[in-house]
């Protein structure tokens, strides 16, 4: 035996791997970062003990962590989806907007793979549909207040959606750029006012690892029906959120566990001079906090 593996520390079973790799982690400068690598090298270390994990699965897990960072580009963020697919997204959500005094309809929802800055800036009552999009028109109005209840006015409405054949304008080469997507600004009373038509339910990416998943555990990929909102004033936290048709019969099974009970809306449809048109009242509270953007999964 050599003396000088003799006096090295060295792993000699499953179990001692672990205090050898936290003994590596307790080194980082930063104690936040220290501690969230710390944690998930034990959380990792004790997965795979638990489980016995084999060769063959461990070969799998890379290879999946591989795949949805080729998948992800331009039309779609790969990375983003596993996240929600686990339930993560909304469960980081939550965390970080608990229940409070404001009113239950502004409650967060995840952000999606979908989101993309610089929404073409729109006028109060302005349609958001930029190219031949059938479907049912729809009114959307509502209040943005503050904590005090108070309405807060120049707060930025950022809104998206899929269209009605449930696609976002970046995964169809038929629509044109930014359809469906547009900020506006309240007017002194904090109200907005927009135009579009009724968003579809529709299935996240399949093409991908994701969709393998997906098959893997006999789930459906179908999203139920929703538009996007981000709800932003200086001095106020950045709101994110989903608003749900209360008629879908996706909700109770959302792929991406992204409803709950506050963020489902009363898409109302009423018959005007023979046509169909949908209602949507959405008031939202803003907290006090910082206005921070999140990074555009996709450009």
């Amino acid at each position: 035996m050599s003396h000088v593996t003799d006096s090295l520390v060295l792993p000699t079973t499953p179990d001692t791997v672990l205090p050898l790799v936290l003994e590596v982690m307790a080194r980082t400068p930063d104690p936040r970062l220290r501690e969230l690598l710390c944690s998930l090298s034990t959380h990792m270390h004790q997965f795979v003990i638990e489980n016995q994990v084999n060769e063959k699965e461990f070969e799998r897990a890379v290879k999946f962590l591989v795949g949805i960072g080729q998948e992800t580009g331009e039309t779609k963020n790969e990375v983003i989806l596993a996240f929600d697919l686990f339930g993560v997204s909304t469960l980081v959500a939550m965390l970080n907007n608990p229940p409070g005094k404001e009113d239950e309809s502004s409650k967060a929802g995840l952000l999606g793979p979908f989101w993309r800055a610089n929404a073409p800036v729109c006028q109060p009552g302005d349609n958001i549909v930029r190219s031949d999009t059938p479907g049912i028109t729809m009114e959307v109005r509502g209040v943005v207040y503050d904590a005090q209840g108070k309405p807060v006015p120049n707060a930025k409405v950022d809104v998206w959606q899929a269209s009605p054949v449930g696609l976002y304008e970046n995964q169809d080469p038929n629509q044109a750029d930014m359809n469906l997507r547009g900020l506006f600004t309240t007017d002194a009373q904090g109200a907005y006012f927009l135009r579009t038509v009724c968003p579809s339910g529709y299935p996240v990416p399949t093409d991908g690892p994701c969709g393998e998943l997906l098959d893997a555990q006999l789930r459906h990929p179908n999203r139920p029906a929703h538009l996007h909102f981000m709800i932003s004033s200086p001095g106020h936290k950045v709101l994110i959120t989903q608003v749900f048709a209360d008629d879908d019969v996706n909700l109770a099974s959302d792929p991406v566990f992204g409803v709950t009970a506050p963020l489902v809306g009363h898409f109302e449809k009423h018959t005007v001079n023979g046509q169909t048109v949908a209602q949507l009242t959405q008031d939202f509270h803003l907290v006090p906090g910082e206005m921070v953007f999140p990074h555009p999964p996709i450009p």
